[in-house]
């Protein structure tokens, strides 16, 4: 098991911790993009602009944690989608990156649906949803594919995530085979440069903004 993993019954058994649970959708769909055919998942525009997968905080003494990430999900999505213990896919120690972070558990869900079905989540999230607009900001879809000057996934995977986020993914997309080790890899290394580059975009930035600040 991987260093901060846990098993769902260490998890549980856990004294005085917090629970998060999120889960990622996805669907095979026949949409083709340029020749290819990516598998398409769900993602979340926080409100506070990172990314992260829909879900939430949950009260294992109150609700078991498929409930309450049901709950979340009809705030978030506006619907009631069933999860299951079966959709689980790991349970670990959130990465001590803030003092928010301190004795929380995420709980990671992955569960696959037909793509009407999704369809379907994305129209409600957009229109029904109690939190749009406000905890939650939108929806995105994730490239699976990666466009010969290292678009596509490699760019996707440079935003900023919330907390473990970004691994989840990666994890989920090789644990379930969705895209070759070799191609994320790929993307990763282009992600890499991206980020060197966003850092010197973001440096000049702040050097005009430092520039007009002084001027007033």
């Amino acid at each position: 098991m991987a260093s901060g993993q846990l098993t769902r019954a260490e998890a549980l058994a856990c004294s005085g911790c917090r629970h998060a649970c999120h889960v990622m959708l996805y669907s095979d769909t026949k949409t083709q993009l340029f020749g290819k055919i990516p598998i398409k998942h769900i993602i979340l525009m926080r409100f506070d602009g990172l990314l992260g997968f829909p879900g939430g905080l949950v009260n294992p003494s109150e609700e078991t944690l498929e409930a309450g990430l049901g709950r979340e999900l009809l705030e978030e999505l506006g619907m009631a989608l069933p999860i299951s213990v079966e959709d689980h896919v790991d349970s670990c120690h959130a990465p001590a990156s803030s003092p928010s972070s301190s004795r929380l558990i995420t709980h990671f869900y992955v569960k696959k649906m037909e793509e009407e079905q999704i369809r379907e989540v994305e129209r409600a999230a957009a229109s029904t949803a109690t939190d749009h607009g406000q905890e939650v900001l939108g929806m995105v879809r994730v490239p699976l594919y990666i466009t010969k000057g290292g678009g596509g996934l490699s760019s996707f995977l440079s935003h900023s995530f919330i907390g473990n986020a970004r691994s989840q993914l990666v994890d989920a997309l090789l644990h379930f085979n969705l895209v070759h080790p070799k191609e994320l890899h790929k993307a990763l290394t282009h992600s890499l440069k991206t980020h060197a580059h966003t850092a010197e975009d973001l440096q000049a930035a702040l050097a005009l903004s430092e520039a007009k600040r002084k001027r007033f």
